[in-house]
């Protein structure tokens, strides 16, 4: 087939369909979408409250436990291990189907009858307040994670252990207020970094030791500012600069960013990648369109796929972990196979569509809160002839009678579920991180907003009255209420994080968690590519700030090279091809 141009329905923007993507419909036997790939991302990141926690009652036993979901939900919350028991049945809440109302209006009345647990876990250990995550142990406020130990404050913390305070790292340990690392050891303040120890604020460095504010080095070690020291030189520069102190660190916060804008960014953030596109790919092969993807193969516009692997998918966002043949999910990994249009259905789900909620089922349409079935229609069991048959007829009512949202949008088959369905508030969500939208704008649009509530501690003390250094910090401090710097909520220094920083030889933060979060989330790309040329000028960068330390294929001349990036226009970074750059790395 050839590329057709459409115009998406609810941001009335032209998008194309490519040949590649006519293939995988047909494959999947699933309609062309008539949203454009960024209003479908949109759609299902309002789905995904990755970190927010609201203290409500639990609808069974009224005891008050933390959820993922509001009271404003007005949703029945009840206790993740009451949900996984055997006090109540969610086939008990089936129906027959309706051919006189749309689809989608009998899915939601459906899932708004049926308790939902408060947040995503299993097999946990010793991990309170850690949530939408697996297999941790001994880690306490870590989300969006899996198999980790000892860890706290972190959201994407996969395959690592004594971590505190990190963003998308994996089979790291030690490591502190990084972001996107891989099989890093003792790392600090440090980005995109991959196979390397003891560094400090340095950005996009693979197999690099003790090294100080660099950045794209390869294999190098005692550098700072990418120059190369001596270990001793090394050592006495470091110790000179008193990490181990709030104000040295600060100050050496700045100078490493002031560093870091003076050198080239590749156009795709990634390592080892073959004939992929997007924004922190890594160790992946025909990814395309995609964010923060690892060991991944043919799959387009996904994000959020950080647990290997993931093949042959379209539109999945969160999490991987052996997901395949799958389109327009969220929430759907854990050996996840050809499931569409389902939100948080795992483990081992399979034939799955316009479903949530589902553990370990097969071959459901239109179900919530089920647990081990097969052949389910909107939790009413059928034998598997009359599924097959019954599925047929109502995909082709869902054509004949879509569901109409509040803004006069169309969902025939096909389509994602509206963000009207949404339980959460739309702020609170991966949605809003990326497409921002004020409270006005979001309600307007009939999406759900819930504001945060202030903690309940009595602040004792100010940040600014912590010890400049860990060195002279008492376990006093762990009957202290703080006063963040920044959003003047309290915060306190537990006891294991106080371990850690001592053990690391690090100051207390003046930050409370989650300010500290946003700060690293904040140097992210969004998921949003943009068209550019390369900004290799010759012998220098365009703005004459970068000055090449090699002669590039193109010589004196611009190179020109045109890419997708994620890197917007407006954005201070030196963005060069990955030719030049390779070129000036390697």
């Amino acid at each position: 087939m050839k590329t057709e141009t459409r115009n998406c329905q609810n941001c009335k923007k032209d998008f194309t369909i490519e040949p590649e993507d006519f293939n995988f419909y047909e494959k999947i036997k699933v309609p062309p979408p008539t949203f454009c790939h960024l209003c479908r991302a949109q759609r299902r990141l309002a789905f995904r409250n990755e970190r927010k926690l609201f203290k409500v009652k639990d609808a069974f036993t009224g005891e008050s436990i933390f959820s993922t979901f509001p009271t404003e939900s007005g949703r029945k919350i009840i206790k993740r291990e009451i949900w996984m028991g055997d006090t109540w049945d969610g086939m008990e809440y089936g129906r027959e189907y309706d051919f006189s109302k749309p689809f989608l209006q009998q899915l939601r009345e459906l899932i708004n009858s049926l308790p939902i647990y408060n947040f995503n876990v299993i097999r946990m250990v010793n991990s309170p307040y850690s949530f939408n995550a697996t297999d941790l142990k001994n880690s306490y406020l870590v989300c969006n994670s899996s198999y980790s130990e000892d860890c706290m404050y972190g959201n994407a913390i996969d395959n690592c252990k004594d971590c505190v305070d990190n963003s998308h790292i994996h089979e790291s340990e030690r490591c502190y207020e990084s972001f996107w690392l891989a099989k890093c050891y003792q790392c600090y303040f440090t980005q995109r970094a991959e196979e390397s120890r003891n560094l400090w604020f340095c950005r996009g460095c693979v197999g690099c030791q003790d090294c100080f504010g660099c950045a794209n080095l390869v294999n190098a070690s005692y550098c700072i500012f990418n120059k190369k020291y001596n270990p001793d030189e090394y050592r006495n520069i470091i110790k000179g600069m008193e990490l181990d102190t709030y104000e040295g660190i600060m100050v050496a916060r700045e100078k490493a960013r002031v560093f870091w804008d003076t050198q080239p960014v590749k156009s795709i953030q990634g390592i080892k990648n073959v004939n992929s596109s997007g924004s922190y790919i890594t160790h992946c092969r025909n990814v395309k369109d995609s964010y923060l993807v690892r060991e991944s193969e043919n799959i387009r516009y996904c994000q959020y796929l950080q647990v290997p692997s993931s093949k042959e998918n379209y539109d999945v966002t969160v999490w991987g972990n052996n997901t395949e043949l799958c389109y327009e999910t969220v929430e759907c990994g854990d050996d996840s196979y050809n499931n569409k249009f389902t939100w948080n259905c795992w483990p081992a789900c399979r034939n799955l569509e316009y479903s949530t909620h589902l553990f370990s089922s097969s071959d459901c349409f239109g179900c919530s809160g089920l647990k081990k079935k097969q052949y389910c229609i909107l939790n009413k069991q059928y034998t598997k002839e009359d599924y097959k048959a019954m599925v047929e007829k109502i995909k082709k009512h869902m054509d004949e009678m879509p569901y109409v949202d509040v803004r006069g949008l169309i969902y025939k088959y096909g389509e994602f579920l509206p963000i009207e369905f949404c339980p959460f508030g739309y702020n609170n969500t991966l949605a809003g991180q990326h497409f921002t939208l004020s409270k006005e704008e979001a309600l307007k649009n009939n999406y759900g907003w819930v504001d945060g509530e202030r903690g309940e501690y009595t602040i004792t003390k100010k940040s600014s009255e912590l010890p400049e250094s860990i060195t002279s910090t008492s376990d006093d401090i762990l009957k202290e209420v703080f006063e963040c710097q920044s959003c003047k909520n309290a915060y306190r220094v537990l006891e294991n994080e106080l371990i850690f920083l001592r053990k690391e030889n690090l100051s207390a933060p003046r930050l409370c968690s989650e300010c500290r979060h946003e700060r690293r989330i904040n140097d992210r790309l969004k998921l949003f590519l943009y068209e550019r040329s390369c900004m290799c000028a010759g012998i220098t960068d365009q703005t004459n700030t970068y000055k090449n330390t090699i002669s590039h294929n193109h010589k004196d001349f611009p190179c020109g090279e045109v890419f997708k990036t994620g890197y917007a226009p407006d954005r201070p970074e030196i963005v060069y091809c990955e030719k030049c750059y390779q070129q000036e790395v390697y």
